[in-house]
């Protein structure tokens, strides 16, 4: 079998080897993977929730072991590779402890016309799930979907980025080693783009996608031939937004991290910022203050993906070319494996560092009359997945987010929604669509099913030849005057 070397992004040291799985190989774990799913259903809402609280210890004991991998994999500090771990702990324990209260079968109103019967609805798990996950974050992103997904009753054949695959092997062999009678539940497949592709076309029940709006756009063109369901992430444009009266400090700190932390490979990172002019100049000051003393290599890992550096630089270019202005680094910033901190400021809303997803640690700082045409701008971008709002008051802030296109957003914060497993996860447009974490993101894992239990025999029974027509139609006629008056 062919294999592939993944290297260090920081050093380009060899980290090790890995196979190429084909169509054969995914076939084969996806059938193993169906025949554990059928076995993890009948273990129940309890036994399912011990297994993965189990699993979630022992990957807590293991935190510096996965940490190391993750780091070495991405180049990012241990640090941040540790916090990662932490929130892919925090969102595996609450989908294990909430599933059975969202999924289970509960009684729905049955209406006036049907009150002989008795409604339930339940959820029943799809089966096999297909999860592609991301290198900016192999542990924290696809948890997202596996962990939800065996919460709600699947099993899971993952396929990690080809320049992170030594987390998704580690995490499937952390699971047999924690849950060994339910050892083929998540299994991890491994190679490039062709092996996602496999696994799209593998029979999987659904996928769960993480990357780029074209990656995106071929694997539904695949999955939409055999009319498999697709749950795609595929980042944002994030805005964050600052009103008169905000504190900017707090401001200039939170576009700081959300810009800059993971070399701003963050797909709910912040790479626009709107705001008011009688407050944007002192917040430009506070932001290149900030950033200035941030170090590449320390504050932050290199470049994952190494053609990034050249989107990253494409973008500075042409935005100071076409009237922008940089009081913090510029094109010369791009020293690879490294990119130093960028604040760029007044671009041009046409300028691709204003509409393309620049995943690379830059902050575009524009001018606005008000909040209201910070608002507009925001929501003019072709992303909708995160934002952020900086307001005289809580109150006034909260009144902004209503008015956000994206389907999540901070007050007073950025990202403050990644660490609240409750909450549900992803955007529209193209960011993708469908939902990851919270009670949506179990269901997104689910079938809902309807079942109906007759209580007893109706005055009129509508479903039956045998009953007296003109029962029927005095029946009806009651449910048109009702409809009809009220």
């Amino acid at each position: 079998m062919a294999t592939f070397a993944v290297r260090s992004p920081a050093t380009g040291d060899v980290l090790g080897e890995h196979p190429v799985h084909g169509p054969a190989e995914v076939a084969h774990a996806v059938v193993r993977g169906r025949g554990a799913a059928a076995r993890w259903a009948g273990l129940g809402w309890t036994g399912r929730r011990s297994r993965l609280l189990a699993w979630k210890r022992s990957l807590a004991r293991r935190m510096d072991e996965f940490a190391g991998v993750v780091a070495a994999e991405t180049g990012k500090p241990v640090h941040d590779a540790r916090a990662e771990v932490l929130l892919a702990l925090v969102h595996l324990d609450w989908a294990a402890r909430n599933a059975r209260r969202v999924l289970r079968v509960r009684r729905v109103p049955s209406g006036a016309f049907a009150a002989h019967q008795r409604a339930l609805l339940g959820h029943r798990p799809l089966g096999v799930i297909g999860v592609i996950g991301p290198w900016n974050y192999p542990l924290y992103t696809p948890m997202g979907s596996i962990g939800y997904a065996l919460a709600a009753g699947n099993a899971v054949v993952h396929k990690p980025s080809e320049l992170t695959p030594g987390t998704g092997v580690l995490l499937a062999e952390s699971f047999a080693d924690a849950v060994p009678d339910c050892a083929d539940l998540l299994l991890t497949v491994t190679g490039p783009g062709s092996t996602g592709r496999a696994l799209a076309e593998s029979g999987v029940d659904k996928v769960a996608f993480t990357g780029a709006p074209g990656t995106a756009r071929k694997v539904a063109e695949v999955c939409a031939r055999s009319l498999t369901p697709l749950l795609a992430e595929c980042g944002g444009k994030d805005a964050v937004l600052v009103g008169e009266g905000a504190d900017l400090a707090a401001a200039a700190e939170a576009v700081v991290w959300g810009a800059m932390a993971n070399a701003g490979q963050t797909c709910a990172g912040v790479e626009r910022v709107y705001a008011v002019a009688s407050v944007h100049e002192r917040l430009c000051e506070l932001i290149v203050a900030k950033a200035r003393d941030l170090a590449a290599g320390r504050a932050y890992g290199p470049m994952t993906l190494p053609t990034q550096l050249g989107v990253v630089e494409r973008h500075m270019k042409e935005a100071l070319a076409s009237g922008a202005r940089a009081p913090l680094g510029g094109p010369e910033s791009v020293a690879a494996p490294f990119v130093h901190p960028v604040v760029l400021v007044d671009v041009p809303e046409d300028s691709p560092a204003m509409t393309e997803e620049t995943f690379g640690p830059v902050v575009a700082v524009n001018r606005v009359r008000d909040l209201d045409e910070a608002v507009e701008r925001a929501n003019a971008s072709a992303y909708a997945l995160g934002a952020a709002v900086f307001a005289r008051s809580r109150v006034a802030g909260r009144a902004v987010a209503r008015r956000l296109d994206a389907g999540a957003v901070s007050v007073d914060s950025v990202l403050g929604f990644a660490a609240v497993p409750s909450l549900p996860f992803g955007g529209t447009g193209e960011s993708g669509y469908g939902r990851i974490h919270g009670a949506e993101g179990l269901r997104a894992f689910s079938v809902p099913r309807s079942v109906t239990v007759k209580r007893f025999a109706p005055y009129a029974d509508l479903t039956s030849f045998a009953t007296d027509p003109a029962r029927a139609a005095r029946a009806v006629e009651l449910g048109r005057r009702l409809h009809a008056r009220f």
